[in-house]
């Protein structure tokens, strides 16, 4: 009896470790590959924008390839996140981008310790936006889970909404940060491979051209006018008080000015570049930079869990063994 009960203890024990192992296995995030904002076009790639506002600061976008998950996306090219102690890295509680404040991830702690849930007044909230689509739509999903669509644009801002999304929607439209591109900057053009249709076999196209020589381009001179014959009489312009003159073009009224809609600036695609210039937020580009360290705090739970899972497993395996020795 005590054989099958190590044995059993063996097996559990074995199984958590592996649970575990998995579990550090799968903390780092999967990446992302980051794109210059050039790269992301109407159909392909998917932009990320994150609003800072709340602290001062702009709107950021970059691009990401596709597929892959809004997680992903949100730790790659600079990009990383904090989760929290209570529900682990899958609840986005901070947001940092290396090249923003070295980093720097808010809320800060002193702002929020990332312990328990945040309240749903001060919180990092996640809209999508489809591609073509001008209306954002609040995240049913998880970062973890949800699989942005090639050409669509993805946005956290911070504060407070509802779980039906009609409170607390961003200022910024998805038209402000999707790309509007439709290839990648830089390639070229696709060429036209289209050629003319052959012509059926009994067309007659007429007789084949010859090469002439090349005519002579001297303009040619004006006969003189034969002996005793009258001048040409110049014909005089016909004077304005004459009942027959007519003017040659009716005056039109000077056009009325038009104001015209100030450009909008084109984007740009350097680092820290102004994206666009509208009401609200400020959009920059978020060229791809270092990536930042990532939160290593939000799963030690689960691993001092398991660890401590394993230490009960280990116990009991000692403790059979020492009382089948005793017996």
């Amino acid at each position: 009896m005590s054989s099958r009960v190590t044995r059993a203890v063996a097996r559990l024990t074995a199984a958590l470790g592996l649970t575990v192992a998995a579990l550090a296995a799968t903390v780092a995030p999967a990446g992302a590959a980051p794109q210059a904002m050039g790269q992301c076009t109407t159909s392909s790639g998917v932009v990320l924008a994150v609003d800072f506002s709340h602290w001062g600061g702009p709107v950021y976008r970059s691009c990401g390839t596709t597929p892959t998950t809004g997680y992903e996306l949100l730790n790659q090219g600079g990009w990383a996140t904090t989760g929290t102690g209570h529900d682990g890295p899958a609840f986005i509680c901070r947001i940092g981008y290396s090249g923003h404040q070295g980093g720097k991830q808010y809320p800060t702690p002193q702002q929020d310790d990332c312990v328990l849930t945040p309240p749903a007044s001060a919180y990092w909230s996640y809209w999508h936006a489809n591609p073509g689509q001008n209306t954002w739509e609040y995240s049913q999903r998880g970062a973890m889970l949800y699989k942005p669509k090639p050409g669509s644009v993805d946005l956290w801002i911070f504060g407070g909404t509802n779980i039906e999304g009609t409170e607390g929607k961003p200022t910024v439209t998805p038209d402000q940060l999707r790309a509007h591109n439709t290839r990648p900057a830089g390639a070229p053009a696709p060429k036209d491979t289209r050629t003319a249709a052959p012509l059926p076999p009994d067309v007659n196209t007429g007789p084949r051209p010859e090469n002439p020589p090349p005519a002579d381009r001297t303009p040619p001179t004006a006969a003189p006018p034969a002996q005793g014959a009258a001048p040409p009489v110049p014909s005089t312009p016909a004077s304005p008080a004459s009942p027959s003159a007519q003017p040659t073009e009716s005056a039109s009224p000077s056009p009325s000015p038009s104001v015209s809609p100030p450009a909008s600036p084109s984007p740009s695609t350097g680092t820290g570049a102004v994206a666009a210039q509208a009401p609200g937020p400020q959009v920059v580009e978020a060229a791809p930079a270092a990536d930042a360290e990532h939160d290593t705090g939000s799963y030690l739970p689960a691993v001092a869990t398991g660890a401590l899972v394993l230490l009960i497993g280990a116990a009991a395996v000692f403790a059979a063994k020492r009382r089948r020795r005793t017996e």
